[in-house]
């Protein structure tokens, strides 16, 4: 037997990809009762009641077949009629329904991209933007933010000089998961210009487009859905799990120009077929009554945001600085060069679980995540635990 032929491995691109270290932080604690657990982007609360019925509902009614590649035609016009509300107006046929906003981001990727093709990332960022392409051989350019005691920023002069001709597309995900970054609208005029002149892709991660501090509740962050034209090269993915609390239902969406919607829907077909119907039905039902979950969302968040950050800035070696948007603290711990260590002891020894910086790409390294989607009195006592962990740094 031959070499190749006794071989069982996967091939060599899907080896490469890193593997979750937030997943393996949180294997660490498994079987725990008493690990306070902030590791994952997932709120403390279930989805609503009345999101719930309407799954119930469509079962009841026995809808329980395949559907429109694309998503059923209800939730298309549903979800159209929102970014139209929110950003511009758009029609049911620029929208694809989506198996999660996870599965849109590999959707638009393998629509965009392909071996050898040059993608530029802004960094850190949830490790699936940085990995997806690479499953596609893509070669990933990063681009960092800088960090400092106001919070996160973006060279913009580092990003446009990273934008080559013959990039094939940017990433772009705001507000940021882990930073809590946001990019403002003159960035993204500036990007959106340049990437016109040269041909280039825009992917953007919106996921957490309706949780966004910086500005008068209820107000969207900046997004290049404002600004840009239907003719653009600009592809958004969303999802459902942030804004209406539904992280387990897998439900997502894609906006992009007609034409690519509709190689789109092909690769659904060969991925996914599609969403279930009575999942659909739930989306229906939360972005049309969802409005006042969303406020409710934002707000508590907002004051978990402020209850647990001067809290942090007050610990010893602890630099963090508030984020204006999503829902983490992204803060440097100082003395700490394996963040992935430093968070699985967090778990051994004060049964704390957070996730480390270094699973969001070698410029997290060094940093901790805090999930802060939690009741207050939740927040409490994982500051305490926390609090206990570093003044037994620092006195050691």
């Amino acid at each position: 037997m031959t070499k190749h032929s006794s071989s069982l491995a996967a091939r060599p691109a899907v080896q490469s990809l890193v593997a979750s270290k937030i997943r393996e932080v949180a294997n660490a604690g498994i079987g725990r009762e008493d690990v306070a657990a902030f590791w994952f982007g997932e709120p403390d609360e279930v989805t609503p009641e009345f999101i719930r019925r309407a799954a119930a509902a469509s079962l009841e009614a026995g809808e329980t077949f395949y559907t429109h590649n694309l998503g059923i035609p209800e939730l298309r016009e549903t979800i159209a009629a929102y970014v139209t509300r929110l950003r511009r107006p758009t029609g049911a046929d620029e929208i694809a329904v989506t198996n999660s906003g996870m599965s849109a981001l590999m959707l638009l990727t393998q629509a965009l991209v392909g071996p050898g093709d040059r993608v530029v990332v802004v960094t850190p960022v949830w490790p699936n933007l940085q990995e997806i392409p690479k499953i596609l051989g893509a070669e990933v350019v990063k681009v960092p933010l800088a960090f400092d005691a106001s919070g996160w920023r973006l060279d913009l002069d580092h990003l446009i000089n990273a934008l080559t001709p013959g990039t094939r597309a940017v990433y772009i995900n705001s507000p940021n998961n882990p930073t809590g970054w946001t990019i403002d609208t003159a960035a993204l005029r500036t990007i959106l210009e340049h990437c016109r002149r040269h041909g280039i892709w825009i992917l953007a991660d919106d996921a957490y487009e309706r949780l966004y501090y910086g500005a008068k509740a209820g107000t969207p962050a900046p997004s290049f859905l404002d600004i840009a034209a239907p003719e653009d090269r600009l592809v958004s993915a969303n999802t459902f799990s942030k804004s209406w609390l539904m992280t387990g239902w897998r439900l997502g969406w894609i906006l992009a120009p007609r034409t690519t919607l509709t190689d789109i829907g092909k690769l659904i077909e060969y991925n996914t077929c599609c969403a279930p119907v009575f999942v659909q039905r739930a989306g229906m039902v939360a972005i049309r009554e969802g409005e006042p979950i969303i406020a409710h969302t934002l707000e508590r968040y907002r004051g978990a945001r402020d209850f647990l950050l001067p809290r942090l800035q007050a610990l010893p070696g602890v630099e963090a600085a508030s984020p204006p948007g999503a829902m983490y603290a992204f803060f440097r711990v100082r003395g700490v060069t394996d963040s992935l260590e430093f968070c699985k002891r967090l778990v051994a020894e004060q049964g704390l679980g957070l996730a480390p910086g270094a699973a969001f790409g070698p410029e997290g390294e060094g940093f901790v995540r805090w999930c802060f989607a939690a009741a207050e009195e939740r927040l409490a006592d994982g500051i305490a635990r926390f609090e206990r962990a570093i003044r037994r740094r620092e006195a050691a």
